[in-house]
């Protein structure tokens, strides 16, 4: 009875392992998962993520001054340099004395003023005297009509002369003097400095110095002609400087060059950063990262990857529990999952975790 009960049960065991189904079966590159398989409690499905997300590029670049808070400071007219009262490097204020000048041509131009100004009052007495007679019918028409025309060229004369000393910084209506005196166009940092005490200033169209005012910059990128096409105008900008490498300044693009240069064929993107602090230097040297808008595409959780031999493959669930091993070309990797560009469409759904064991 013993020997007949442990043939019965050798002979259960074998059928209830003949009938266990198998964990997979593969059928013409299709992985099967059967009804009853322990895989089918292993394998996470999920559909693939659509999402814009964009692309950073990055760029050289450098610091430069804005040039339109930027002045060079001209001297009005030629003369000897008698003080100068700034030094590279000084903070100024607009409308702040920066030199003196003893200028010849700044002393002709006051007298001119000066003299103008007694010519037009005596056209005004000769006028309202001319009138009185006219009025008390002592005088003739053309005597009025001769101090008319003497009062009105004084007085061309007299605007012009004004308009003159005014251009060169002189004060009508002052007590002339000779120095001329050299003020603030803008309020900044002197950056350049081309004269000192006791020098002639000859050429009036040579600056004197430059002021620049750097509470915010300008970053110039220098972008490639293949990637000109993808950067616009108020994309955000984010720049890293070796004086500073473990801070980012954040600015936004407000130019693109509209012509190449003809001798790096690189087109200038120039962003504003603010500046308050100074830290932003001209001529500093930077990396510039431009998120560049990008279409919507496939991401997938890095877990859903799979190394097969030399390329990467995922499983797609190409029917309930059916999956197929897919060849996928990606980008690069993501804060939280991995772009892919050729391989996998909107509504796949992959193995995205467990399809190592499937891996075989």
């Amino acid at each position: 009875m013993a020997v007949a009960l442990g043939a019965t049960a050798c002979s259960r065991g074998e059928n209830e392992a003949a009938e266990a189904p198998p964990a997979f079966t593969v059928d013409h590159g299709q992985i099967k998962i059967p009804d009853g398989s322990p895989l089918r409690k292993e394998l996470v499905v999920q559909a693939v993520q659509m999402r814009q997300a964009p692309h950073a590029m990055v760029f050289p670049a450098n610091v430069e001054a804005d040039p339109t808070h930027t002045a060079n400071v001209l001297p009005p007219l030629t003369g000897k340099v008698m003080e100068l009262k700034v030094g590279l490097g000084d903070r100024v204020v607009r409308g702040q004395l920066l030199a003196v000048i003893d200028s010849g041509d700044f002393a002709q131009a006051s007298a001119d003023f000066d003299k103008a100004r007694d010519a037009l009052d005596l056209a005004k007495k000769t006028l309202d005297r001319a009138r009185g007679v006219k009025a008390a019918g002592g005088n003739a028409t053309k005597d009025l009509e001769s101090a008319q025309s003497g009062y009105n060229q004084a007085q061309a004369e007299f605007n012009r002369a004004q308009a003159r000393l005014t251009a060169v910084g002189g004060t009508p209506g002052s007590a002339a003097q000779r120095p001329m005196q050299v003020t603030a166009p803008m309020s900044g940092a002197i950056t350049a400095l081309s004269v000192s005490p006791g020098t002639y200033v000859n050429d009036a169209t040579a600056a004197m110095m430059t002021i620049s005012n750097l509470d915010s910059v300008w970053i110039t990128a220098n972008v490639p002609e293949s990637d000109v096409g993808r950067i616009a105008k108020g994309e955000k900008v984010d720049a890293v400087l070796a004086a500073y490498p473990n801070q980012t300044f954040r600015g936004t693009v407000s130019f693109v060059n509209p012509l190449l240069q003809s001798d790096t064929r690189r087109d200038l993107v120039r962003a504003v950063f603010a500046n308050a602090d100074g830290k932003l230097k001209p001529n500093m040297y930077a990396n510039v990262s431009i998120d560049v808008p990008q279409p919507a595409q496939v991401f997938v959780p890095e877990s859903a990857l799979l190394m097969n031999n030399d390329s990467i493959t995922v499983f797609v669930e190409v029917s309930p529990w059916t999956f197929q091993r897919r060849t996928v070309d990606l980008s690069y990797d993501e804060t939280d999952g991995t772009r892919v560009l050729k391989g996998l469409e909107a509504g796949d759904r992959v193995i995205v975790r467990g399809g190592v064991l499937l891996n075989d």
